[in-house]
């Protein structure tokens, strides 16, 4: 099994790290510390020696912070996870706390008159810091980059990951690595930059067709790397991670050296070298302007080209999902036949599902933790199933089941809902008007442009009628057998990114009733243009989304007469493609299943 049943973290184990923390920030004249969930390559997924913030309070999510002072340590979490860290932190030492609704800043200068709040500037960008220190302008409160004050208390702390590097074959790729470092060095050069900076570890893998395993379930290498703008690129990671094939494939103009050499390499760069403010660590600009060395900021230039995909990338992609589809669908025809005999478990479900993947022969990892959410469980949006939290899908209720694969083609990520028995006629209500969201941002045409933000409203009119929302984004980027979270796009209140061809997104609109339910729909699609349409206008160009992902939805969850004709008719051809798509793909018996749930409502 690529997934374990653990609990990560303990929360009785909080208190007395949280007074070990405080007992060391005294003695340096520190009133406070930030701990973010962040490594030094400042990507969202960070490896067991990086997890600060889990250590210390016990909260697993995947995003958030904790800022400690002296009588209070705040947790900030957003929409996600506000269910989830009430079960996950000792509440009489650690208080939750909305985010971004409340700001960071204004809620110390409301705790504490006045000091010197500690933060580990490898561990926060310059966007953040230069937020927060704009937010304490005034007060009493001031920011100082000190070294890492978990790290001076954490003496079991894992040593850094040191997963082998590998080759991503060309033909997935959709370019050679070559053109692609020649094709961003011309961008350097046009705005007079020397060399580019860049942190993010799927950004190196994406610049030289390679992969990782320095992180769970996503294949990425930790390391920097410097973009010269002749196109060499100076790459730093422990060469204990590359074979021989693995530095032949790097090719004579990629050069390989230690991460101790970073830093020092950094001081010898002829400005100005651009830096990505809102991803790369504050400490990487502090080290080049102490240096003497001109930072230029600007976005990583790999982050659009990647998240724009190429024709072989979007082949293997397609191809990917359609052999997942067909393991969801053997999965889904196993559940009803499994269900009805009762005693399953969430557990149960996870196995299960995954091997339906294995059997595929293609598995590499799965792309994420299976979220199995029985009941009540399926309302923590990202529930991680334990042995100590393990729930029997009972009878008349809802099983949100949300999981992904990682194929050497494609990284796919899928959510269904099911009914167990009858759920009754509330709970049908929502599931409806979840499908109508997902159905309005699978339909939708847009004049290029328009951002994520632009659609979100979109996935979640029908919930707005009834008086309901849910409480995330409806949509992350997706990587090409990278990360399962990707970006700079998003279909969400806060993205301003413009939706370029290419691009991969979930649509994932949900409902979530604490202590009760959980509803989430979720496909992958991928921006293409939209055909000119009679009587539209010739100079304006348009957008679509095509689905990536094939699978079934429940019709028992269907309410059809709250479905307009138009609904009604994408939901019916849907199910046509899927029996199209995967009927060849599938068991006898999953075969005969899917005919009956693809059925015309």
């Amino acid at each position: 099994m690529f997934q374990t049943f653990d609990s990560h973290a303990n929360p009785a184990q909080g208190p007395a790290r949280l007074a070990a923390l405080r007992m060391v920030l005294a003695a340096e004249g520190l009133a406070g510390f930030l701990v973010p969930r962040a490594d030094v390559h400042q990507g969202e997924y960070v490896a067991a020696r990086d997890e600060r913030l889990q250590w210390l309070t016990g909260f697993t999510g995947s995003a958030g912070f904790a800022i400690v002072l002296p009588e209070v340590a705040g947790v900030f979490i957003d929409g996600r996870y506000r269910t989830q860290v009430k079960g996950q932190v000792d509440l009489a030492h650690f208080t939750p706390v909305p985010w971004p609704e409340v700001k960071p800043a204004d809620w110390m200068k409301g705790q504490l008159a006045e000091g010197v709040i500690g933060f580990d500037p490898w561990l926060h960008g310059a966007d953040e810091i230069e937020r927060l220190e704009a937010g304490l302008a005034g007060s009493g409160l001031t920011l100082r980059a000190v070294e890492n004050m978990v790290d001076r208390i954490w003496a079991d702390q894992p040593e850094p990951p040191m997963g082998l590097a590998f080759a991503h074959p060309e033909a997935l790729a959709g370019e050679p690595s070559a053109a692609k470092r020649a094709r961003l060095a011309e961008g350097l050069r046009k705005a007079g930059q020397t060399a580019a900076v860049l942190t993010l570890p799927d950004s190196l893998c994406w610049l030289l067709n390679i992969r990782g395993a320095d992180v769970p379930r996503n294949p990425i290498l930790h390391g920097f790397a410097i973009l010269h703008d002749d196109a060499r690129v100076t790459l730093f990671a422990e060469g204990a991670k590359f074979d021989a094939a693995t530095r032949a494939h790097l090719g004579e103009h990629v050069t390989l050296r230690p991460v101790s050499a970073f830093v020092p390499a950094l001081h010898t760069l002829q400005g100005p070298v651009r830096v990505d403010k809102g991803t790369a660590p504050l400490a990487v600009s502090m080290e080049l302007e102490e240096a003497g060395i001109a930072v230029a900021w600007g976005d990583d230039p790999c982050r659009l080209p990647k998240a724009c995909k190429n024709a072989g990338e979007l082949a293997g992609m397609r191809e990917a999902h359609l052999r997942d589809g067909a393991a969801m669908v053997e999965f889904l025809c196993w559940l009803d036949s499994r269900l009805p005999q009762g005693g399953l478990t969430e557990i149960d479900v996870v196995t299960a599902l995954e091997g339906f993947r294995r059997a595929t022969n293609a598995l590499h990892d799965i792309s994420f933790d299976t979220i199995s959410g029985a009941g009540p469980n399926g309302a923590i949006m990202h529930y991680r199933v334990t042995e100590e939290s393990n729930r029997v899908v009972d009878a008349n209720s809802l099983l949100l089941v949300d999981s992904g694969a990682q194929y050497l083609d494609g990284t796919t990520d899928i959510t269904r809902t099911v009914a167990v028995g009858d759920p009754g006629d509330f709970a049908r209500a929502c599931y409806t008007r979840v499908l109508q969201g997902m159905i309005a941002i699978s339909r939708v045409r847009w004049p290029k442009g328009l951002a994520g933000r632009d659609l979100d409203p979109l996935a979640r009119a029908a919930l707005w009628m009834a008086g309901q929302d849910f409480n995330h984004g409806t949509g992350h980027g997706v990587g090409a057998f990278l990360s399962v979270h990707e970006g700079p796009q998003r279909i969400s209140r806060i993205s301003e990114v413009p939706l370029e061809v290419g691009m991969i997104l979930s649509n994932e609109p949900g409902y979530y009733r604490e202590g009760e339910f959980g509803i989430r729909l979720e496909n992958l699609i991928v921006v293409e243009p939209a055909p000119k349409l009679p009587g539209g206008d010739d100079e304006r160009e348009q957008l679509q989304f095509e689905t990536l992902t094939y699978v079934p939805f429940d019709r028992r969850l269907v309410v059809t007469e709250m479905l307009s004709p138009a609904e009604r008719d994408w939901l019916n051809a849907y199910h046509a493609a899927v029996l199209e798509k995967l009927g060849p793909h599938l068991s006898p018996e999953a075969s005969q299943w899917c005919v009956a749930a693809c059925a015309a409502v």
